[in-house]
């Protein structure tokens, strides 16, 4: 597993693995549900599960789901605040996110997928 911290690290992952659009974004909301928290108010720490279900819509691409799994969290009692320190996701349902990850869209271009036919 390959971990990401600091911000600018975490940013650059981000730049060079979404396909982002004239918007700024890359069109997607994860939606979560379903957290299981659990706070040590003694130790300062916190833990949180919970499913995640990433939705992408693109004016030629209706609203539809393209991945789902869950998010495992942790955070610290930090200067009066509750603050992340962690987030581990896994994924485990994909659909077409050719859309969305730039390494999928660069594999397409080499290996073309079928058209669907409806």
């Amino acid at each position: 597993m390959t971990r990401y911290s600091r911000r600018e690290a975490i940013e650059e992952m981000f730049h060079d693995t979404l396909i982002v659009y004239a918007d700024g974004t890359p069109r997607t909301q994860h939606v979560t549900t379903k957290f299981a928290v659990e706070v040590d108010e003694q130790a300062g720490t916190a833990v949180s599960r919970s499913y995640v279900t990433v939705l992408q819509a693109l004016p030629d691409l209706p609203l539809q789901p393209i991945a789902g799994g869950r998010y495992h969290d942790r955070f610290e009692w930090r200067d009066g605040q509750w603050r992340f320190v962690e987030r581990r996701v896994r994924i485990n349902l994909v659909g077409d996110v050719s859309r969305h990850l730039r390494q999928v869209a660069e594999q397409r271009k080499f290996f073309p997928v079928p058209a669907r036919v409806t």
